[in-house]
């Protein structure tokens, strides 16, 4: 090639990429080409062949199927893939298993430097520029296994970066980070892209990640569904978004009749994808809606999520689950099924958990949410009796946490972060396991079994290994394990980390019918902030206390009162703006994918004022609209206003 093809030629090449594990078909027919300077997304949910395809690219995994370049070299086999590995750099999946637990963050960055031979004069000068970066230099000395999620990636991310590879792979580098330390983690990864013009190649199970993107893949099942820009990829899907208020969520059910097979119930709301434009859409639910008292609708594009969900639909590769339908709400409070009182846990000198107060009622789903490290696991782990607390009371289910012992564990399921099914076990025999372990009378557990087999839809998966099973399938046989003894509390950390939009909505389904239907209380962490929706109240966790509880619209409402009404900015330089706009005192802006959202008090003042400003300063053109808050923008709106008020205590003392 001339010189100049080399420099235009893209610097990944796939096709008709395939790779077989033990004869299985992971992923396969995979044709894909990322240009140089881009930065390429691979959406999809666990198991969709993502992971399969980076480390293929990153020359430690060999295929069987097809072809795959990088800068124009084969990758055909280890010699091949030798060739390239010094101007690439691979982030593996998982929160810090590119790094070294013991070794603090200086050390860590120093071990990389040395094993890529960066000279130790340019390994110090990049070693300062990237810590200024991703703002660690304050905790250098700090060992990685005491960093947050957060922190833990950007980490990774640096020891990636520290000998300037000239393309990146990283692998679900924000799965099981909180919402904020996310929005951090791709702003600092676009300044560098763009200021070194470096290639990246990121996948993600995040939807919502889409638009900080160039282009993107959809991934699901081992395919490439549609790829292009996140805007192509939802008109090539095309349809029509519905969300629907009515006083009776069963009756407009029943009036849908299932004609709609895309269905999802979020709140208080019913959102219908609607396969057409959004004047057939009217014209065809209108009709059906007029027959609801007090039901009405509005009509928008859908976002990813549905999307991706109606392109597996049309494509007959992925079907829905019919939405919940659930009894009225009795409106009976009765005694909590979880209290806790001024819960305290210390870890020598730290304070994990600080005088932690809520209660759960029985039929009740309540979230706890909070940045990494915020405490909510170490709530749990107290409640559920695995760890002792410090200082407060709690009750569950009737029982002192203090004093219960086994009494808790026997009327509590449990579903940990890290572990909850033995892998090597088959469904059936987890199934038994846990029924064992809770006590369940061997004359009963046929039924229980009969039961998770049929409400998780695993009876064709009976003798399957677990470790075999879909991620979302092996997330319901978890649950069902943890239901197996018919516990009428229950609870779950971050439960759907890494599953699919569908195996979410389907595991949801499940939660909605449990506890509205038959009433068990269930007390859950997440950093989906679409499940947090999904709740009935919430409780926000920062530095182990609780800084807000409300119901998710309660919640929305107190930002709005505090700090005004969002507008979303669409421009050409969304970092620029925030600065501009930060500058003449708007306190509250963040970068939002390709958007830049903005809280104000004046809202009517600032959709023409803000663009006006933009555009003068070069930085359209600029258009503002109003946007309903989501639970993510009041959560980055509260942990951001914590932190930065805790950087101004720690300058001022």
């Amino acid at each position: 090639m001339e010189a100049a093809a080399l420099v235009d030629a893209p610097a990944i090449v796939a096709r008709g990429f395939g790779k077989r594990y033990r004869g299985r078909s992971a992923v396969s027919g995979i044709d894909l080409s990322v240009g140089r300077g881009e930065l390429f997304g691979l959406i999809g949910p666990d198991g969709a062949g993502k992971s399969s395809l980076i480390k293929a690219a990153a020359g430690v995994l060999s295929f069987e199927e097809g072809e795959l370049s990088v800068f124009g070299q084969s990758l055909a086999g280890d010699a091949d893939a030798e060739r390239i590995k010094d101007r690439i750099g691979l982030m593996p999946q998982g929160l810090g298993q590119n790094l070294y637990a013991e070794l603090s963050i200086d050390e860590n960055i120093d071990f990389f430097a040395q094993l890529r031979l960066v000279p130790k004069a340019e390994a110090e000068r990049r070693k300062a520029e990237l810590l200024a970066i991703t703002r660690l230099e304050r905790f250098r000395d700090r060992a990685m296994k005491h960093l947050s999620g957060g922190m833990k990636q950007k980490l990774g991310l640096v020891c990636t970066l520290i000998h300037e590879p000239q393309l990146v792979l990283l692998d679900e580098p924000t799965t099981g980070v909180d919402p904020v330390s996310r929005r951090d983690f791709w702003a600092i990864l676009g300044r560098l892209l763009r200021e070194r013009g470096i290639t990246a190649l990121v996948s993600t199970a995040y939807m919502d990640e889409a638009s900080s993107f160039h282009r993107i893949g959809l991934m699901f099942g081992g395919q490439l569904l549609a790829q292009g820009t996140p805007e192509d990829v939802r008109d090539q899907v095309g349809g029509t978004m519905a969300s629907v208020q009515a006083p009776d969520g069963a009756a407009l059910l029943q009036a849908l009749g299932g004609r709609y097979p895309q269905v999802d119930r979020l709140g208080a709301q019913i959102r219908i994808f609607i396969d057409g434009t959004r004047e057939t859409a009217r014209a065809g639910l209108g009709p059906l809606l007029a027959a609801v008292p007090g039901a009405r609708a509005e009509y928008d594009a859908p976002d990813l999520e549905d999307s991706f969900i109606a392109l597996a639909r049309q494509r007959g590769i992925a079907t829905l689950p019919p939405p919940a339908v659930l009894k009225p709400a009795s409106g009976e409070s009765g005694e909590p099924a979880i209290v806790c009182e001024a819960l305290t846990r210390d870890f020598g000198a730290f304070r994990a958990v600080d005088a932690v107060s809520f209660d759960v009622h029985p039929g009740e789903i309540f979230g706890l949410l909070g940045a990494n490290g915020a405490g909510k696991s170490t709530v749990i782990k107290m409640l559920t009796g695995i760890l002792q607390p410090s200082a407060g009371r709690g009750r569950v289910a009737g029982a002192d946490m203090r004093s219960a012992g086994f009494a808790i564990k026997e009327r509590i399921g449990y579903m940990s972060q890290a572990f909850s099914l033995y892998l090597d076990l088959t469904v059936e025999e987890n199934v038994r396991l846990y029924g064992d372990i809770y006590g369940v009378d061997r004359r009963r557990i046929g039924a229980r079994l009969d039961w998770v087999l049929d409400s998780a839809e695993l009876r064709a998966w009976r003798g399957e290994r677990a470790a075999r099973l879909p991620l979302g399938l092996r997330q319901r046989l978890a649950l069902g394990c943890a239901l197996v003894h018919e516990p009428r509390v229950l609870f779950l950390d971050e439960p759907t980390s890494g599953v699919d939009p569908i195996g979410r909505r389907a595991f949801w389904t499940t939660l909605q019918q449990l506890a509205r239907n038959d009433g068990v209380a269930i007390l859950l962490t997440t950093h989906y902030m679409l499940e947090a929706e999904r709740c009935d109240r919430l409780a926000l966790m920062y530095a182990g206390r609780v800084v807000a509880a409300d119901s998710p619209a309660g919640m929305k409402a107190a930002v709005e009162r505090e700090s005004g009404v969002l507008l979303a900015l669409d421009c050409a330089k969304p970092e620029a703006a925030r600065a501009l706009l930060e500058q003449r005192g708007y306190a509250y802006c963040w970068v939002y994918g390709a958007q830049l959202h903005v809280l104000t008090p004046q809202p009517e003042r600032d959709l023409a004022q803000l663009p006006a400003w933009l555009d003068a300063a070069g930085l359209g053109p600029a258009r503002a609209q109003r946007r309903s808050l989501s639970m993510e923008d009041v959560f980055v709106h509260r942990v951001t206003a914590l932190e930065a008020a805790d950087r101004k205590a720690a300058q001022a003392a």
